[in-house]
């Protein structure tokens, strides 16, 4: 069987069994007994020749339709951004590229300076004291961070908003039993938060997540929900988006303990959903909590600043029932793509980066707005997403809009009760007033309030 994947001639194998005292392959399985084999070959197709399997893939990637197929205003948590072309020229470096976890500084100090840099990025962007060098995603980082909080209040309750990603909800809904906590829910009035029923539920919690911008795209009290959780003792965790960090305050400066979040949006593609890198900053005095791997500065016995791996919470490198975590790797190639990014805008850049979202958005309200078509929550202020009512099934306005070669957006029905006729509909930096006139033809055509 070794010979189909294996560029091994028989002349090969008689010389490896030779140098080794055996005579045949099936010697090597002498003491296996005939009970315990399997006996026949696996029931599996016949292998493919080259061609035929690149045709097969080249078939099964055709059933995918890439951003730039079709005019996108999906979002939902993973959005169409710009990537500039010198965020894959640095990834696309050889030490860069195949780099494996750093383990040995004396071989690594260009790998540990980039997650050193991206730290630093972070804690800049979120307003915190540390940063690991990156998580899974977005989701996974929200489960870590109840974790922490638990591990730092003793405390076994995690409260969750209603308008965080369903995605990361239900994430941490996954992880609870293992972590030993209890989830609770606060259902969001006209699209958010109100402070006050937070507050009502909010009994000794562990931590209070919320996303801001929100799932819906608004804009929460974000300060007034961090003060309810920090009165109640909490810890205030802020899912945020880090485009949007170039216009709206840091978590850190409105008494955020823990900030996370998804890092796609800055310097990597949609990908069809990930891979992509999460990010978790917190303040200085929950360092020993963080999970993954956090790099530090140094100097060398030269006196030379260099760079190490200072904490590692994860299970295998400390005792288990101290371990925060039991990341295997981090997604340091993915993360070092959003420090490109940001580096490449710079803090002007990325402000107006923002401002363009903001603007564009507003636009699109209002031309939807003005297509006879309403917005679900017409009184909150929004990011870069807002939701708007189609009239219909939004499952079916998609498909049909699709089929003009425009995807009109997310279908909120699949996540949220009553919404069943609205779409959360994304405007980025890519999309122009041009495309989203047509978005508004579109959907007149296929809608038609």
């Amino acid at each position: 069987m070794s010979g189909r994947y294996l560029s091994l001639t028989e002349r090969d194998r008689e010389e490896m069994l030779a140098t080794i005292g055996v005579g045949s392959i099936d010697e090597l399985f002498a003491d296996i007994p005939e009970s315990v084999r399997f006996g026949r070959e696996l029931a599996l197709e016949p292998a493919l020749s080259e061609p035929e399997l690149v045709a097969h893939l080249d078939e099964l990637a055709a059933s995918n339709v890439p951003a730039g197929a079709e005019l996108s205003f999906l979002g939902a948590g993973v959005y169409d951004h710009y990537v500039p072309a010198i965020v894959d020229a640095i990834l696309a470096r050889g030490e860069l590229l195949t780099a494996y976890t750093p383990y040995q500084p004396e071989m690594s100090q260009g790998v540990l300076q980039a997650i050193f840099e991206y730290q630093t990025a972070i804690c800049e962007l979120t307003g915190m004291d540390v940063s690991n060098a990156s998580g899974y995603d977005g989701t996974t980082v929200a489960a870590d961070a109840c974790y922490v909080a638990k591990h730092a209040t003793g405390r076994s309750t995690v409260v969750l908003a209603e308008t965080l990603n369903p995605q990361v909800r239900q994430v941490v809904k996954t992880y609870a039993p293992g972590f030993g906590l209890d989830v609770v829910e606060v259902p969001h009035r006209d699209g958010t938060i109100d402070p006050d029923e937070l507050r009502q539920v909010a009994d000794a919690p562990a931590c209070v997540i919320f996303q801001q911008p929100n799932f819906f795209g608004c804009l929460e009290p974000a300060p007034d929900l961090a003060a309810v959780a920090n009165d109640a003792g909490a810890l205030a965790v802020a899912h945020v988006d880090p485009v949007s960090l170039g216009v709206l305050e840091a978590p850190g400066t409105y008494g955020c303990a823990i900030a996370i979040g998804e890092g796609q949006a800055a310097g990597n593609f949609p990908s069809f959903g990930g891979p992509h890198y999460g990010f978790i900053a917190a303040r200085s005095e929950y360092i020993r909590r963080m999970p993954g791997r956090i790099v530090g500065e140094t100097v060398d016995a030269a006196g030379e600043r260099g760079y190490v791996l200072t904490l590692q919470t994860r299970e295998q490198h400390i005792r288990r029932e101290k371990a925060t975590s039991n990341i295997t790797t981090n997604q340091t190639l993915l993360a070092l793509a959003g420090l490109v990014h940001f580096s490449w805008l710079g803090p002007q850049g990325l402000r107006e980066l923002g401002e363009t979202c903001l603007a564009l958005g507003q636009y699109a309200k209002e031309r939807l707005r003005g297509a006879g078509f309403e917005l679900v929550f017409p009184d909150e202020t929004t990011f870069k997403e807002f939701a708007v009512r189609v009239g219909r099934s939004g499952a079916d306005v998609i498909a049909k809009a699709r089929e003009r070669g425009v995807h009109p957006g997310y279908a909120l029905g699949r996540d949220y009760s009553g919404l069943d006729d609205a779409l959360l509909v994304c405007v980025t930096e890519k999309r122009t007033p041009a495309e989203i006139d047509r978005l508004a033809e579109t959907l007149a055509e296929v809608a038609g309030p």
